[in-house]
């Protein structure tokens, strides 16, 4: 039998980075084979950001007062990740036939690399080694559930149960006060789920600004969710509660209870028998690659998504996967992360981009912050909001932002003003006279600006 002629790439993983990196292979002109274990897709369509977000709403027409039932919920989330009434998992096909209609070859089945250049696929007792001028790793990330004394015995749900479940749980202890953790805590409350947040550090989504964070406080508490900061889960006594809730011991002596635990206190990298050795890649110890986004690990050899770095984000993963394709078709680029926005799709939602006052400063930037208090502007007044914020970030330097945060309605939309002005060092002087709409969310950004520069020429 001839021997196969060797891909240009072979990808493994076919999440947003690796579909991103297929598709972008196959633009170009170059030959791609995509592998798989579970769903192509990835998480994010099926587990991740697409049913979280039609919850979100779903919770949000709930709690506003219209007709919205939990069946009603549940049934739309069905739909948007594609899973047939009475099935258990979302069906993945159409990610598949768009991969082979773009002229990729699909695998599913479990990849590893046995030499430098050469990805074998395993599935169903057989094996097949597929020859490659590059790896791309695109491996994604599964929600991390910690060794904790009689946690198994509760059999916690992560974010696969608990944007999948069609019940609505009893009650509910959320461990873990992050982004999937709050978005999740607060689609329960506004259902009328009793829920508990537990976060081990002092404040919520701890990588966000410090002000998005205590906006998402608010917001929780507002809709009746608990939230204990400083709290680290010591242990779990399933099923101990009087009603048969598990409870949760903490590390204070008080205890929470419910009769679900999620678990949502961060992500871990399936690389254990991934083959990196064969490069000489260590994946853990002093010697590991850094999780810097620099995506490329050795000569062929590429990382994406998820495992890469620097923060975890599906937008992020896209980016990636395209450019390590150009970057090992020659392409004289290389990854810029200055504009990486986050958002929390929560009410209000909480966006950032760039760096906190506290970071510019530690980065050697002779920086200062406007900020505005979102209640008391014209878009804050006319939906009466009680909290929240916006925020920029200057540099004296060189006159431009180096970040930016809000926490109020439409967020996730008027941040990308300030990803763009950080991305292409856009003056604050051209921004304080660019005209924005009134009295829209953005609008609010215009006094900032103005603000920035009367400072700046101060």
């Amino acid at each position: 039998m001839p021997a196969m002629e060797p891909f240009d790439f072979v990808v493994i993983g076919a999440g947003p980075a690796g579909e991103a990196a297929a598709n972008k292979a196959r633009e170009l002109g170059a030959t791609v084979a995509v592998v798989d274990r579970r769903w192509f897709g990835g998480s994010c369509p099926h587990i991740g950001c697409i049913p979280s977000k039609s919850l979100l709403h779903a919770a949000e027409r709930h709690w506003s007062g219209a007709d919205y039932s939990w069946r009603r919920a549940s049934d739309r989330r069905d739909y948007m990740v594609n899973r047939a009434a009475g099935a258990a998992e979302p069906d993945d096909t159409s990610h598949v036939k768009a991969l082979e209609a773009a002229g990729a070859v699909c695998y599913r089945g479990t990849a590893r690399i046995t030499a430098p250049g050469v990805v074998t696929v395993s599935h169903d007792g057989t094996e097949h080694e597929l020859p490659a001028r590059n790896v791309i790793v695109a491996v994604g990330s599964s929600s991390k559930v910690p060794p904790l004394d009689g946690l198994a015995d509760a059999h916690p749900w992560t974010n696969e149960e608990a944007t999948l479940t069609r019940e609505l749980p009893k009650s509910l202890v959320v461990l873990g006060g992050g982004p999937t953790g709050c978005e999740l805590a607060q689609v329960y409350a506004r259902f009328g789920v009793p829920v508990t947040v537990c976060q081990s550090g002092p404040r919520l989504v701890p990588t966000e600004h410090p002000r998005n964070a205590a906006a998402i406080r608010v917001a929780l508490e507002r809709d009746g969710a608990k939230v204990r900061l400083g709290a680290r889960a010591v242990r779990v006594r399933a099923r101990a509660g009087a009603d048969g809730e598990h409870l949760v011991d903490l590390d204070d002596g008080s205890s929470v209870a419910g009769h679900e635990i999620l678990v949502a206190v961060g992500r871990e990298f399936p690389l254990d028998g991934l083959g990196l050795d064969r490069y000489g890649i260590p994946v853990s110890g002093p010697d590991a690659y850094r999780r810097d986004g620099s995506l490329r690990l050795a000569d062929g050899l590429w990382i994406a998504g998820d495992p890469a770095g620097p923060e975890l984000h599906t937008h992020q993963a896209h980016y990636q996967g395209e450019l390590a394709v150009r970057m090992a078709l020659g392409e004289a680029v290389e990854p810029d992360y200055r504009a990486l926005p986050r958002a929390t799709y929560m009410e209000p939602e909480a966006a950032s981009v760039g760096l906190s006052l506290d970071q510019a400063t530690d980065a050697g930037f002779d920086a200062f912050e406007c900020v505005a208090d979102f209640p008391k502007t014209a878009k804050g007044y006319s939906v009466e909001a009680e909290t929240g914020h916006v925020t920029i970030v200057v540099d004296r330097e060189t006159r431009t932002l180096v970040g930016a945060a809000m926490a109020c309605p439409d967020a996730s939309a008027a941040i990308h003003e300030c990803v763009v002005a950080i991305k292409a060092r856009i003056p604050v002087d051209v921004l304080a006279e660019t005209i924005h709409a009134f009295p829209s969310t953005s609008r609010i950004f215009n006094g900032l600006f103005a603000e920035a520069k009367h400072r700046l020429d101060g």
